[in-house]
């Protein structure tokens, strides 16, 4: 059974809050953080990137199990804020960790959803005996126009997601795919911010893929919301996932411990994986879970989980040695919106 062999995840400790943004705009921060569920967002600091994040999160899952890298024989990166155009990321990651130069390795791009295509690639190849391990990763350095609404929830962080099949922490059950032509959110090349359809993001964007690739997943296994213990779908603020869970017909609870929007923002590649990762990070064996991802242009990818017995034995996979998703959006550096936009490149100091 292919599964998730080892996680983990980076959170940059800067942070602003939705009403600093707010009051630069002269929105009202309360219909703000009323509407999209959101109280502040992550920033990068001035020299952090996708490859950093990425390079990061892979770190905190090799501490918390020790894995061959030789027998790492596959490395996905997905983001929609590579910093190279043409300069994978993938293989900086590799040379950071140790594992080249025998690996496969690429980068990948569908918005908000380009990091769990890299955990379906990665179960492929473990499950054709291509390779021992592959490393999926989903990062981003989410941008965000000045002033638009993008800018409330656009964030910085991301998950890396070690596949393999022998001795899983969480055996992946199944995975199935919805994707359409549906342009509710782009970017052209040399462009420096995305631009949305508006309120078509929400459907026929998110509702509508979220929707179809969750009740395929329900339909195939057999299953309905009550059999899982928890779900994580994707979070672009508290609002979406949360109405989502309600028409599927999963509860609060079940997608309370992976909805870390509110304190997070919106970590586009890293969202749903970050959030799995915060699940994980208090799941239990036999625990189930469901989780859907979701990226504009349009498509979602959803995953059946189920915890093993190996993610609470010590022996063979240590889940303190590395920080949990709480313990990275604890004690946070608050920063004004100069300050914020120097980290993130909007206006630029000469010296």
């Amino acid at each position: 059974m292919v599964g998730i062999i080892s996680y983990g995840a980076y959170i940059p400790r800067f942070r602003i809050k939705v009403e600093e943004i707010a009051r630069v705009w002269g929105d009202n921060p309360k219909d703000i953080s009323g509407g999209l569920g959101v109280q502040e967002k992550s920033v990068p600091d001035l020299d952090e990137d996708t490859a950093t994040i990425a390079v990061e999160a892979t770190r905190n899952a090799l501490l918390r199990r020790d894995v061959d890298r030789d027998g790492i024989g596959a490395i996905y990166v997905g983001s929609e804020s590579h910093p190279y155009a043409v300069k994978p990321t993938a293989a900086t990651v590799g040379a950071a960790i140790g594992a080249t130069p025998v690996m496969t390795a690429a980068d990948y791009e569908f918005a908000c959803k380009a990091g769990t295509a890299a955990v379906q690639t990665c179960m492929g190849l473990v499950g054709s005996e291509m390779v021992t391990y592959g490393i999926a990763v989903g990062a981003d350095v989410a941008q965000g126009a000045p002033g638009d609404a993008l800018e409330y929830t656009a964030a910085a962080g991301g998950c890396a997601m070690v596949i393999g099949s022998k001795d899983p922490i969480a055996e992946i059950n199944h995975t199935c795919s919805f994707t359409t032509d549906t342009p509710d959110f782009w970017r052209r090349e040399g462009q420096a911010y995305p631009r949305h359809g508006g309120r078509f993001t929400g459907d026929p964007g998110y509702f509508k893929h979220v929707q179809g690739a969750a009740r395929m997943m329900l339909e195939q296994m057999g299953t309905s919301p009550s059999d899982y213990d928890y779900a994580v779908f994707h979070q672009p603020n508290a609002k979406f996932p949360s109405r989502v869970a309600g028409m599927l017909g999963f509860t609060k609870e079940q997608i309370k411990p992976g909805l870390v929007v509110p304190r997070l923002g919106n970590t586009y590649s890293g969202a749903s994986m970050v959030g799995l990762a915060a699940t994980l990070d208090v799941a239990e064996p036999g625990d189930r879970i469901f989780v859907t991802s979701f990226g504009s242009g349009a498509g979602s990818d959803a995953f059946d989980i189920t915890v093993t017995d190996l993610i609470a034995d010590t022996t063979v996979f240590d889940r303190a040695a590395a920080p949990s998703v709480e313990d990275l959006l604890a004690n946070p550096i608050y920063l004004d919106y100069a300050q914020y936009a120097k980290h993130k490149g909007k206006i630029m100091v000469q010296k």
